[in-house]
């Protein structure tokens, strides 16, 4: 039987919902950025305007400059993007119960079951587009497809606001002339070496020898040629069906590859606030923060570290992670993404327990500090308050 697969992408959300609170940004070009105050930050969104005068995503604050002098920054406030998530993922829920969150913004929705009661796919993207643009003022495009690859394709395909129905009879016309890139898990250095193949399409993937692509590429070749041939079969897993919540993790591939300690430290930054923050909201801490870097050229390291004591402190995961990428990884070598992972989760009733025997009072204070920046956060937005970050070597 043939699913029914939607992809849902909220477009430019972290713009979108700052437009909500200040209609006046929608009239200039403006992107919401993890540090406004430091030319290495990171760009994590733009609204329509920047989009059109070249702005991207991941970029640095001062590439972005280059291309629009006149562009706005605005700090984030997670808890808003959050708190908004949280609503259009209940909008999903009231359509099918497998809904699974792919990042904050993104969400796949498995609706095969439910036509009887809603219609069919491309009805139900557009009820969905409809009740978000109205209910919440923000604006999804949907793509509906047979898999989860394609459905992520055709929201890809047409934004902002749009429905683009990709299937087992059309794929070929629609998918096969997008550039290779635009597949899912096909990064910078998979696509420069399928272009050394002389292959630059989705389509071209699709009809070259399975085997020589797995040559090349390893395993991540043989999945990425099943993609371009519509050969996915992963389930839409709704987090209902988890066995409870194991890391909190934060990860960026960045557009503009990282280099030295300025610009490391500045994304480590952000990625530990965001996955202190996370933990904070889930009640849990962690015992162990691993780090994940990939260079540009595809190859990747995982290192991590065991704590002594149980944390969700946002200096404590950025501390322990610069301290591992500095003992495995050259300054001078350019970083394309990196990942900050907490596992080993406990509550923090058990970590209270656990940190009598591990030092508190060395660190009580700043247990107090960031208790009261979270309160802080949590009442009045993400950038009331801005945690330090100690000047890198």
């Amino acid at each position: 039987m043939s699913r029914t697969i939607l992809h849902a992408d909220l477009n430019g959300f972290y713009a979108a919902v700052e437009c909500l609170f200040k209609p006046q940004y929608r009239r200039v070009p403006m992107a919401v950025a993890g540090d406004p105050s430091h030319r290495h930050g990171i760009i994590l969104a733009k609204n329509e305007l920047a989009k059109a005068r070249g702005v991207k995503t991941a970029e640095t604050i001062w590439q972005a400059w280059q291309k629009c002098p006149e562009l706005v920054l605005v700090p984030p406030r997670h808890d808003k993007y959050y708190e908004y998530s949280l609503m259009v993922n209940a909008i999903y829920g009231q359509y099918t119960d497998l809904v699974e969150p792919f990042g904050i913004d993104e969400s796949w929705l498995d609706v095969t079951n439910v036509g009887h009661l809603f219609g069919s796919g491309e009805e139900i993207a557009d009820t969905l587009r409809k009740r978000i643009r109205t209910e919440l003022d923000l604006t999804i495009s949907v793509g509906v497809s047979f898999n989860k690859v394609f459905a992520k394709l055709g929201s890809d395909y047409k934004k902002p606001d749009a429905t683009t129905v990709i299937t087992e009879e059309n794929y070929r016309d629609i998918v096969f002339p997008l550039p290779v890139e635009t597949l899912l898990y096909v990064g910078r250095s998979a696509r420069q070496a399928l272009n050394t193949l002389g292959i630059q399409t989705i389509g071209g993937l699709a009809k070259a020898d399975r085997g020589l692509i797995a040559r090349r590429l390893g395993k991540i070749g043989e999945q990425i040629h099943d993609y371009a041939n519509g050969l996915d079969h992963s389930p839409v897993t709704s987090a209902a069906d988890g066995q409870g919540m194991k890391s909190v993790g934060n990860g960026m591939t960045f557009r503009h590859d990282l280099a030295g300690w300025e610009e490391i430290a500045s994304a480590v930054a952000f990625l530990a606030d965001e996955v202190a923050y996370r933990m904070r909201r889930y009640g849990v801490k962690c015992r162990t923060i691993s780090v994940t870097i990939r260079a540009p050229d595809f190859n990747s390291i995982s290192r991590q570290r065991t704590l002594g004591t149980p944390t969700n402190l946002t200096m404590e995961v950025r501390d322990v992670a610069l301290q591992i990428i500095k003992q495995v990884w050259n300054a001078k070598k350019l970083i394309r993404m990196l990942t900050i992972t907490g596992s080993g989760l406990v509550g923090e009733q058990t970590a209270e327990q656990l940190s009598l025997f591990g030092g508190e009072n060395a660190r009580g204070k700043l247990e107090r500090a960031e208790s009261a920046v979270y309160q802080l956060r949590e009442r009045f937005g993400r950038d009331a308050v801005k945690l330090g970050m100690a000047k890198q070597p």
